[in-house]
């Protein structure tokens, strides 16, 4: 070989190793998100490995706490140092960053992959800010569920509870058995969290879209949402002395180990279960409660992007969109994170019972009832919870100055 061809060999050579090295180094992605609990960690873990598979370097940075981490990545993008992509959850929570021009659209994105045409229009129009998209959903999760012990009940000879009075009959026969009847995480988030489900079990999907989206006062002044206040203040009853400030988790763990009977959550919960190695079904059920039949309060998780124009985070974000929506990466996040794909080309007869019977509910959109997140302003979400966690807490509240904080959050709000 020649001295001008080994010459041109190196040159190529050092070319391909520095090509391979900037992509490399273009696809470096720092990943903000709030996923920590077993479950979780096992199901951001699937997009981690599979961008990794892709080429790319997956950095993790996670945060406890939805709002913390929220706060983070706002305080960052707004700084002028942003991660490549970070968490929300559907909704309103990122309008602001829209606002200020500082999220990249993925219209063009959305386009190329239909998502209008694999994903519930609901969940589509809470991405979309005057017609263009700026998150990409990942998940749906029904937020309303009861996950019971399968064991407890029968024992107790209790069976899933169909309506809220059914419910609060059931308890006091779990507590008579010395079991908790009802694992609630001690937190405004899960108290408001279990609030809905009653509003929307016992009151019915109208009352809830004219309470959390309308702001509606004749409505919160009415007999029906009075029956459901009164009976979220009876529920107070089951649930046990340590459950203030207790983590989600922890009281989902308290039905897995047979402690307490049920705990109302989101289906992200049921992670928790599928890390202790339980099967729906099994060990564990899922039931929607309410006189309206199974309906279900969907949302779910999305990630955004902060803008940019550098062009190899540009390509970066690029392979993040195709990676977290890839079919195959979709079935095995969901199959850990407890939710189910938010493409619903996605064949989900592997998933686990309580996956199926959310899938089989949401094809009817009359079940499927907007997140209290995909309706009302943060501000809104807000007051509500300060007065449903005011109310929970003491017990002397009557349902009749509960109302009224409601009525005065939606004047305050209008």
């Amino acid at each position: 070989m020649s001295l001008k061809t080994r010459v041109s060999a190196y040159t190529l050579s050092i070319a391909l190793v520095w090509s391979s090295g900037a992509f490399a180094q273009q696809m470096k992605a720092e990943v903000l998100h709030w996923w920590t609990s077993a479950g979780e960690s096992a199901a951001v873990r699937v997009f981690a490995d599979q961008f990794t598979k892709s080429g790319g370097t997956w950095v993790d940075n996670a945060i406890a706490g939805g709002v913390n981490a929220r706060a983070a990545g706002v305080n960052r993008i707004v700084g002028g140092n942003p991660p490549t992509m970070t968490q929300f959850n559907t909704g309103k929570q990122f309008d602001e960053l829209v606002d200020a021009d500082l999220l990249r659209d993925l219209d063009a994105q959305a386009k190329a992959g239909k998502w209008s045409e694999i994903m519930p229009k609901l969940i589509v129009d809470a991405v979309t800010r005057e017609g263009k998209v700026y998150a990409v959903p990942v998940n749906i999760h029904g937020q309303n569920w009861m996950f019971y012990n399968t064991k407890v009940f029968a024992d107790a000879g209790v069976e899933p509870p169909k309506t809220f009075p059914e419910l609060l009959q059931a308890g006091e026969k779990l507590k008579a058995k010395g079991i908790i009847p009802l694992a609630l995480g001690g937190q405004p988030t899960w108290e408001r969290n279990l609030f809905n489900a009653v509003l929307v079990g016992h009151g019915g999907p109208d009352l809830f879209r004219k309470i959390n989206g309308a702001r509606d006062q004749s409505a919160a002044k009415s007999p029906q949402f009075k029956e459901v206040v009164e009976i979220y203040g009876k529920m107070r009853g089951l649930v046990d002395q340590g459950s203030p400030g207790r983590n989600w988790n922890d009281a989902a763990s308290l039905v897995i180990t047979g402690k307490a009977g049920m705990h109302f959550n989101g289906d992200w919960a049921k992670g928790e279960f599928i890390a202790a190695g339980q099967t729906a079904g099994k060990e564990y059920g899922c039931a929607l409660v309410g006189a309206s039949g199974g309906k279900l309060i969907i949302g779910g998780d999305v990630f955004v992007f902060p803008a940019t124009k550098d062009k190899g985070q540009l390509a970066t974000q690029d392979k993040l969109v195709e990676v977290l929506l890839d079919p195959t990466t979709q079935l095995e996040f969901n199959k850990k994170k407890g939710s189910i794909p938010v493409r619903m080309d996605v064949d989900v007869s592997s998933m686990d019972a309580c996956a199926q019977k959310s899938s089989a509910v949401l094809k009817d959109s009359a079940n499927q009832v907007e997140a209290q997140e995909l309706i009302s302003t943060p501000n809104f979400t807000g007051a509500m919870q300060d007065a449903i966690t005011q109310y929970w807490n003491n017990p002397n509240m009557t349902a009749d100055t509960f109302i009224e904080k409601v009525s005065a959050a939606m004047r305050d709000a209008s």
